[in-house]
């Protein structure tokens, strides 16, 4: 065996390994006990593939690929170490762009190779041409939809959707011109029409984006990861790359899967989601949006500590709010307090709590908070009735009752966490603002109900040194 053969066949092999690796790296990612395993098999399982990719450029690698997966790593090492956890959302939307922008530069350099480069050059068949229109194509859509969530998280841009005239019809416009395009650059593989329906493509994933708001921004990050998943399958098949079409597959189905199963969890359409314009103006309705009754009644931290101590259960429901003041390990503090006299503490998570799927399970494992009393909406929602004391920290539209019973909400129809079935409600927020939904909650203004103005850090310190007096 001569030795190219050898090297391809020794990266087939590493290939094999990491895909692997990356299956185990899924599997592991989806339990918090098994989270850290998952990482592991996941860095290794991409050093591997690194490594064997860079046997195939020849004895002697590129200096300035290999510089280039340096500064990468250095890069990806000081955001990784500097991004706190109310980043993190934010963060891997911008994450995601990088696949896309890497996905569009790839394409391009194939569709400009030096015509004098017969190994490169040859290789625009029909077939690869399709895979290039498709590659840069789905990767200029992760990536400037993805640049857009990255603002929108980070604030920069407003949250509220925009929703243009006619946006479906614009939208089918685009798909339709997208399709035009690349049946002219297959049939004559001119760069002028792959450039049009990448601008077309980018146009797009702006306009997708723009006009999701509200709640359904960790659909949007889920959905942006699935994009990128397969945008990495379609260079794969661009590159004959079997373990970018393989991890391409798997990131693609498990972030499609993953926005399915919160979608049901909001009792929504996944379609309605993408193009349906969440968080904008209300339905109309009959009767009209539901007026709240009465004035809010306030609890200081003496007297929920009190509380606390006289209750034999207690519920906590997270939201950003408690992401945003870092007030996790507070909570565990408290959490630790009550359940060494004798209180009953769990954890309710919502599945779209935060601004990222899993961003609340993330914080309290952060916070070292055991696993076995952080349960799911479907797992503890009918447990509220026979609780003394809930407990909702910086979190507002998943534990919003209009969902329920106000048709003309636009978070109607939303499965949310039932707290004020509870004997005392104790909600913790900064102010009496709407939640990133931008609708307000009657549940501020109940009878069970008592808020708990100020930062939730602060606040949930202030009942710790209560509790801790008590």
């Amino acid at each position: 065996m001569d030795p190219l053969s050898r090297a391809h066949a020794l990266a087939t092999t590493a290939y094999l390994v990491a895909a692997v690796l990356f299956i185990l790296s899924l599997r592991g990612l989806s339990s918090p006990e098994t989270a850290r395993r998952g990482n592991l098999y996941g860095i290794i399982g991409m050093a591997i593939a690194i490594l064997a990719t860079l046997t195939l450029t020849g004895p002697q690698p590129n200096p300035l690929l290999i510089g280039s997966i340096a500064a990468g790593a250095a890069i990806g090492t000081v955001m990784a170490t500097r991004v706190g956890m109310t980043q993190m959302p934010e963060l891997v939307a911008l994450l995601h762009s990088f696949v896309g922008v890497a996905a569009v530069m790839v394409g391009y350099s194939l569709q400009l190779a030096d015509p004098g480069d017969e190994r490169m050059f040859e290789a625009l068949t029909t077939k690869t041409l399709v895979e290039v229109f498709v590659d840069v194509w789905i990767g200029a859509v992760t990536f400037t939809g993805s640049v857009l969530a990255f603002l929108k998280l980070r604030g920069s841009v407003s949250g509220r959707p925009t929703l243009l005239p006619a946006r479906h019809f614009l939208n089918l416009a685009m798909v339709v011109g997208s399709i035009v395009f690349a049946v002219l650059y297959v049939r004559d593989g001119q760069t002028w029409t792959l450039a049009a329906g990448t601008a077309i493509a980018c146009v797009l994933g702006v306009h997708l984006v723009a006009a999701i708001g509200g709640a359904d921004m960790p659909v949007v990050v889920s959905m942006l990861n699935s994009y990128s998943g397969w945008t990495a399958a379609a260079a794969g098949f661009m590159l004959a790359n079997d373990l970018l079409i393989v991890t391409g597959a798997l990131v693609g189905s498990s972030g499609a899967i993953l926005s399915y199963i919160m979608c049901r969890a909001m009792n929504r359409s996944i379609w309605n989601v993408i193009f349906g314009g969440f968080g904008a103006e209300p339905p109309k309705s009959s009767g009209g949006p539901a007026q709240p009754q009465g004035d809010v009644q306030d609890i200081d931290h003496q007297t929920l500590a009190t509380k606390l101590l006289e209750s034999k259960s207690v519920i906590i429901v997270p939201g950003y709010g408690m992401a945003v003041a870092r007030a996790q390990h507070a909570v565990r503090e408290l959490t630790e307090i009550l359940r060494v006299k004798g209180v009953t503490v769990r954890f309710a998570i919502h599945p779209v709590a935060g601004r990222l799927p899993g961003h609340m399970n993330v914080l309290l494992a952060e916070a070292n908070v055991p696993y076995d009393i952080v349960l799911e909406m479907d797992e503890i929602n009918s447990d509220f009735p026979t609780t003394d004391v809930s407990i909702v920290i910086g979190a507002n539209d998943i534990v919003n009752p209009g969902a329920e019973d106000d048709a003309s909400s636009p978070i109607y129809g939303m499965p949310v966490l039932q707290v004020w079935k509870s004997k005392l409600v104790v909600v913790n927020k900064r102010s009496r603002a709407t939640g990133y939904a931008g609708v307000d909650n009657p549940l501020f203004y109940k009878p069970v109900t008592r808020m708990l103005f100020g930062d939730a850090k602060d606040a949930v310190e202030k009942v710790v040194t209560a509790l801790r007096a008590g």
